[in-house]
């Protein structure tokens, strides 16, 4: 079976207030788009697991990576087969754009279809939550306010198809647990649903990043490349997840120009999904 994992980007993230059991609650609006890495697994012939990655390689071992720990988990539950899986890492690693969490969900639900499992979507949400708190959100995969560690999601309707998103990545890797240590939580007057029936050219007013509090602090040639969106033409700019990619919505784009003004950095432009 072969998968195309797609990435995410957060319109809006705002860390509401501590949890008991350690995390946070949130509210963003999670959007998938067309950046994809590739998953391809058979079963395996042999009682064991294999999974080679090629393209970005990331740190750790093989049975620690996200692929690995949904098997588990349906194993656990359904004694699924062994697979060999191959994995193409194209979305950038500790970016903000979920494409660990992307490949874990894609790996759930190619498993349940695989193996004829038979799990709907709640119980595959239920499963995804433990590998990561966006990992739902691939599940269903349409775009969704998250709420809660991020896992509750309303589904909503917000067309963004006349614009194309300009992604760009500095490569700097940066945990969540770094981003979250300098946030200070607050309590909204409006909800971000709210803020997103305005005009979108009055979004970059309204609808914000708390994590570019901080990040934006330690490492401002994140904060320069928002900047440098916004010169380019961006309708709106911001950064993504806990960074550190920042992303620009535009009305239109040069490729040409774009390469020009961020060649030190990866760089892609793609439709919303």
């Amino acid at each position: 079976m072969i998968l195309f994992p797609n990435a995410k980007i957060n319109l809006g993230l705002r860390v509401i207030e501590c949890r008991s059991d350690g995390f946070h609650n949130i509210e963003t609006l999670f959007i998938p788009i067309d950046l994809c890495d590739i998953l391809e697994f058979v079963k395996s012939d042999k009682n064991k697991n294999t999974l080679h990655i090629n393209g970005i390689i990331p740190d750790g071992v093989i049975e620690n990576n996200l692929v690995m720990k949904a098997w588990r988990i349906m194993y656990e539950r359904y004694e699924v087969p062994h697979v060999s899986a191959e994995l193409y890492k194209y979305i950038p690693i500790g970016a903000g754009l979920g494409g660990g969490s992307s490949d874990a969900a894609f790996m759930l639900k190619g498993l349940n279809v695989f193996f004829h499992c038979g799990c709907d979507d709640l119980e595959l949400k239920e499963m995804a939550v433990t590998l990561g708190s966006d990992c739902p959100f691939f599940i269903e995969n349409i775009s969704a306010i998250g709420t809660g560690r991020g896992e509750v999601l309303q589904a909503i309707d917000l067309s963004l198809s006349q614009y194309k998103l300009l992604l760009v990545n500095p490569g700097i890797l940066i945990s969540s647990k770094e981003a979250y240590s300098g946030v200070s939580p607050k309590k909204q007057k409006q909800s971000l649903k709210e803020l997103l029936n305005k005009p979108v050219d009055t979004w970059k007013d309204f609808i914000h990043n708390d994590f570019e509090d901080t990040v934006f602090l330690k490492y401002p040639q994140i904060q320069k490349l928002k900047g440098s969106m916004y010169k380019a033409g961006a309708v709106y700019a911001s950064m993504t997840g806990s960074g550190s990619t920042i992303f620009g919505l535009f009305r239109e784009i040069d490729r040409e120009e774009a390469r020009s003004v961020f060649s030190d950095c990866f760089f892609s432009i793609h439709d919303i999904l």
